[in-house]
């Protein structure tokens, strides 16, 4: 078992697909002992969804690390009570499952309470356990439809869909671990359990708190492009370079802004921070040079400017190097894979623990159901 500040936590896992199993690979990256508990008829859609690597899903090696998998059919009796047995013993369920459905197979909080009343019981859904839209099916795109966030993301013409899950993620993988870890410091205190309400459109809302709460107390609201954050400021922008690559420039604070039209030879446009005719010259003297040219040629200049960067050119920046950001497990068949790391650092955590590889199916039958 890893070394870490979850030692002693056990988590049976019965989500799928992104945002619990997320959660809990990295809780498990903190040292919970985490379950992964699958339908040996259904499993996680994710060990199947392409793209794959010699036959392995990519999604599924990239959320399931460090755990351990037993499959069980929960719809029977035997398998039932090999989960209540599990239970007895745990001291969190994750499910991803709409409401109601666990409880129809007798396996939802205020059953699994009986058998444990200290249990933790987190159920991470697109719209909560109560409410209108309890029951809808749903992903990523339509929590930040309904939070608002597609709603102020792109230009007044178009709206720009982000290339990343963010309702999953920062609306869903990481309100679960908060959940989690708030609800077992609740128990350690009061040795009270509970049930945890994760809804991801309702995690998402934060996102606009500055926007709300402007247009909750004054009846203003945005256009897409409108705020000052989305593009409208010169200083705040991206920009495209000759190479046909681009940077990211934030020069948002005057002091910032000021070191960056130092660093460019521009000390005229220090005072210019909202003029439309600069940000249109600055767009052109951006395609005079390369982007790792303006980077080089400002980055030290303290002004909040990054270079764009694709995929295939994150790995070899110092920053993520130093920072130990890639690591590389040993899989059975792919050999050594490399994945993300936890992100978050610990000094009572080692840096270079061995990480074990996502597991096969039923891998650990015999060490749990014997």
């Amino acid at each position: 078992m890893l070394q870490g500040v979850l030692n002693g936590i056990k988590i049976l896992d019965l989500s799928r697909l992104l945002p619990g199993p997320l959660a809990t690979m990295l809780m498990a990256d903190m040292g919970a002992e985490v379950i992964k508990i699958e339908d040996p008829n259904a499993p996680d859609y994710t060990r199947f969804m392409p793209p794959h690597i010699n036959g392995e899903g990519v999604s599924y090696l990239a959320l399931n690390r460090n755990k351990k998998s037993i499959s069980l059919n929960l719809k029977s009796e035997e398998g039932r009570n090999q989960f209540y047995e599990l239970c007895r013993t745990a001291d969190v369920v994750i499910d991803s499952f709409r409401p109601g459905v666990l409880a129809k197979m007798q396996l939802d909080y205020d059953t699994v309470k009986q058998i444990n009343p200290k249990i933790i019981y987190v159920a991470v859904t697109g719209y909560g356990q109560d409410g209108p839209y309890k029951n809808m099916a749903g992903h990523d795109m339509n929590y930040l439809a309904y939070a608002g966030v597609l709603g102020i993301n792109g230009t007044p013409e178009n709206i720009t869909l982000p290339g990343i899950q963010i309702a999953d993620i920062a609306g869903g993988s990481y309100p679960t671990i908060i959940g989690c870890l708030a609800a077992i410091l609740h128990r350690n205190r009061t040795g009270e359990g509970q049930f945890v309400d994760v809804a991801m459109t309702d995690c998402v809302l934060p996102f606009l708190s500055f926007y709300l709460t402007e247009t909750l107390n004054s009846k203003t609201t945005y256009k897409r492009g409108e705020h000052a954050l989305a593009g409208s400021l010169v200083n705040y922008n991206i920009y495209k370079c000759q190479d046909n690559k681009w940077v990211a420039l934030g020069s948002l604070e005057p002091k910032f802004w000021m070191n960056f039209c130092t660093a460019i030879n521009k000390p005229d446009w220090v005072g210019k921070m909202m003029d439309e005719n600069v940000k249109s010259e600055l767009k052109a003297l951006f395609l005079t040079q390369t982007r790792d040219t303006w980077i080089a040629q400002t980055l030290k200049a303290d002004c909040c400017i990054a270079p764009i960067y694709e995929l295939d050119e994150i790995e070899q920046d110092d920053y993520h190097q130093e920072r130990n950001n890639f690591i590389e497990v040993e899989h059975e068949k792919l050999g050594k894979i490399k994945m993300v790391n936890q992100p978050i650092k610990f000094s009572a955590i080692p840096k270079n623990q061995t990480y074990s590889a996502p597991p096969n199916m039923g891998e650990h039958n015999q060490e749990y159901l014997e």
